[in-house]
């Protein structure tokens, strides 16, 4: 007797398959929707608006006319108040990033070192970076006043006349640049956690070869800690080109009103001549142009800063 070939239940099989896979595809389209709903209605749809009112003459009150590139053009070539403002950002910028990166790694490696109590100094270091907003805006007048404030009275002791800071249109920036250093402790938070993955077993070999401290800071940790100093970098200089707080609320240092870039335009910053455009001439489309124009500045720097990064950051699985 022959025996016959069982039916076999593979269709069946892979339709209950395919149905589950569909079901969790649909549930997770469920999970994930408030977060898709908001991205679409409070963030895609928004910037398809602005970049489109880039083009127009858009003032919120009346109509709102096709321009084309009109508002690009007047930046570049009419508008004195932009290249002020770029101006003025580019150098918060240049100088606030290596400063910051600087300060946040001399406190890392000073906190790193095994002494009894260095866990009330990282955290009376890592203080400033909680305490943030425009009080600490109002302290910082405080303390950059020029007669009475701590660090012209500091200076005076060793026969320094200080500067004028917020009341010199020289020195504001430099001011805003010197109060910027006081949120380092968020930076340092990270290189010390960098600093402390770096393997013993390199400093051990390091010292057998007779290699001195420099010498094992320069040639280990400092590679070793690339990839955190690259991060930095890039937040860094994508915060910069964003500073607006400061330069809003520093303006009334000197007698200014708010955001008005007192003294003398100085601490006019490119978002604050934005929101200036934007909220106080009604000039949206404008403002919307200058937005759109920041962000490909910001664009190019950061793929620069990819690019480069090939030839200094190291990393230890390899190049990715």
């Amino acid at each position: 007797m022959q025996l016959q070939p069982k039916a076999t239940t593979n269709a069946p099989t892979k339709n209950r398959s395919l149905s589950l896979r569909t079901r969790e595809k649909i549930a997770g389209y469920i999970f994930i929707s408030p977060w898709l709903i908001g991205f679409l209605f409070l963030t895609f749809i928004p910037l398809i608006f602005s970049l489109y009112t880039s083009f127009t003459n858009y003032d919120i009150t009346s109509e709102m006319n096709w321009v084309g590139f009109k508002n690009y053009i007047t930046m570049f070539t009419i508008d004195p108040l932009f290249w002020k403002a770029l101006y003025n950002t580019t150098f918060f910028v240049v100088l606030s990033v290596p400063l910051n990166t600087i300060g946040a790694l001399s406190l890392a490696v000073l906190l790193n070192q095994k002494v009894t109590g260095m866990r009330i100094f990282r955290t009376v270091f890592y203080l400033p970076h909680v305490l943030s907003g425009v009080a600490v805006y109002l302290l910082w007048m405080e303390i950059l006043n020029p007669q009475t404030g701590l660090v012209n009275v500091a200076l005076s002791w060793f026969g320094i006349h200080g500067p004028a800071w917020f009341f010199d249109p020289h020195w504001a920036k430099p001011g805003v640049i010197l109060m910027q250093l006081w949120g380092v402790g968020g930076g340092m938070l990270l290189y010390l956690g960098s600093l402390q993955s770096v393997p013993e077993s390199l400093y051990e070999a390091a010292e057998l070869d007779g290699a001195g401290p420099w010498q094992r800071f320069w040639n280990i940790t400092l590679p070793m800690i690339t990839p955190i100093m690259f991060f930095e970098i890039v937040t860094g200089i994508i915060g910069g080109f964003q500073v607006f707080q400061q330069g809003y609320v520093m303006s009334t240092a000197s007698g200014g009103s708010p955001g008005s870039g007192s003294p003398v335009n100085s601490l006019l910053f490119y978002n604050l001549e934005m929101w200036n455009q934007a909220f106080v001439n009604f000039k949206v489309g404008y403002a919307n142009a200058m937005a759109w124009l920041l962000f490909a500045i910001v664009m190019v720097l950061t793929w620069l800063n990819f690019k480069l990064s090939k030839r200094w950051v190291h990393y230890e699985g390899g190049d990715q």
